[in-house]
């Protein structure tokens, strides 16, 4: 006879292991003898050593009892269908991976390739760090919304950062950042953004009108330069005065006096 201790050894689990088993109801407990004490049999070793076995080999608890007291066929169809489950889990935690990849890549987390090509081609024209990460934010939004666009969207900017002036005018928002209101240079970048508007591609404006961004998700991401830039609104009224509304997406409308 046994004592759970050596009953734990012979089956090569641990003792928790075992009373875990009888909570489950896996293990018959024994009668205790004339000292207090559980003792077990050999049966009781060979029921552990498959369950055990059963236990190591992904079966969840909650089937074991099933597959021992199964039949042939019964255990053979039983086992089938835990190694579906099983590749299935592990399918899933493969996908799982992959995204903990993507977390670990920065740029590729929740972006496709292209866009992150453009971002690291912001990188290697040396433009600011704060006015990169405010692209990405922005496009991580824009992919969450319209996949299917991504493709038009980045070609367009591709085409664009290409442009000295623009490379250039990317720089100087970066330092618009750290401006506070009725800053006497914003009139100054007001004018050159519509001066940019103005010069820019009329076919290249038409295209991405064509596979324009929703109104509400215009506003969402004008949203987050308006509320974290403190100049942003002070500026986008420039611009509006000079003829241009929005700022994801401007549109040229009738000049506004200014107030």
């Amino acid at each position: 006879m046994l004592t759970i201790s050596q009953l734990a050894s012979y089956a090569g689990v641990t003792v928790r292991a075992v009373r875990h088993y009888h909570a489950k109801g896996l293990l018959p407990e024994p009668e205790r003898d004339h000292s207090g004490y559980r003792r077990y049999d050999a049966g009781a070793a060979v029921q552990l050593v498959r369950i055990r076995t059963l236990a190591d080999a992904g079966v969840p608890l909650s089937r074991v009892q099933e597959l021992l007291a199964a039949g042939d066929e019964e255990f053979a169809a039983a086992v089938e269908d835990i190694d579906r489950r099983l590749r299935a889990e592990i399918r899933e935690r493969q996908r799982h991976r992959e995204r903990i990849a993507r977390l670990a890549a920065g740029d590729s987390l929740a972006l496709p390739p292209e866009a992150v090509a453009y971002l690291e081609r912001m990188r290697e024209l040396g433009l600011p760090r704060r006015v990169i990460d405010g692209e990405r934010d922005a496009w991580i939004l824009v992919a969450a919304q319209l996949p299917e666009r991504m493709d038009a969207y980045i070609a367009s900017k591709r085409g664009q950062i290409e442009d000295p002036d623009i490379a250039d005018f990317y720089r100087e928002i970066d330092e618009m950042l750290d401006w506070e209101p009725g800053d006497p240079r914003l009139p100054a970048l007001a004018d050159r953004l519509v001066a940019q508007l103005e010069a820019a591609d009329t076919d290249e404006m038409d295209a991405f009108a064509t596979h324009g961004i929703p109104d509400d998700l215009a506003a969402l991401l004008d949203s987050m330069f308006l509320d974290q830039v403190p100049v942003a609104p002070e500026l986008v009224r420039l611009v509006r005065e000079r003829g241009w509304t929005g700022w994801t997406v401007l549109r040229r409308v009738a000049p506004t006096p200014p107030s």
